[in-house]
C-alpha cells in the first residue's frame, strides 16, 4: 500500500475509534437514565465512604459510578478496536516493535555467520 493510503486508513480509524467512543458512552448514559428514579435512588441511598472515612455526598457517588462506568466502556471499546485492527490486518505498534526487535536480532546473527565464514575462507 502506498503510504498515503496507510495514513489515511489510520486516520479513519481513529476518526471511528472516537466516534465509537463517544457513541456508546452516550448510549450508557441514556440507559442509566432510562432506569428512572429507582436507579438513581438506589445509588444515593448506598453508604459510600472516601479516603478519610467520610460519607461521599450524592453529587461524588454519582461522579464515582460514571468514572466506574467509562473505566469500563473504554475497556470494552479497546477490545473491539483490537478486534477490528485484526480483521483489517493492521498491525498494532507492539507488534512492528516486535517484529523490529527480530530484525535486529537477525542481523546480528547473520554478521555472526558472516564473520565464522571469513575466518574458516581465511584458514583455507
Amino acid at each position: 500500500m502506498k503510504t498515503r493510503t496507510l495514513i489515511e486508513l489510520l486516520a479513519l480509524s481513529s476518526s471511528l475509534y472516537h466516534f465509537a467512543k463517544e457513541a456508546q458512552l452516550m448510549d450508557r448514559i441514556n440507559e442509566l437514565s432510562d432506569k428512572g428514579k429507582d436507579g438513581i435512588n438506589k445509588v444515593a441511598s448506598e453508604s459510600q465512604i472516601d479516603e478519610d472515612g467520610n460519607e461521599l455526598e450524592f453529587m461524588d457517588k454519582v461522579i464515582r459510578k460514571a468514572n466506574q462506568v467509562k473505566e469500563e466502556l473504554e475497556q470494552k471499546i479497546e477490545e473491539q478496536v483490537v478486534i477490528i485492527y485484526k480483521k483489517m490486518n493492521i498491525a498494532h505498534l507492539d507488534e512492528i516493535k516486535a517484529l523490529n526487535e527480530k530484525v535486529i536480532q537477525s542481523d546480528k546473527e547473520i554478521a555472526l555467520l558472516e564473520a565464522r565464514l571469513n575466518r574458516i575462507e581465511a584458514k583455507e
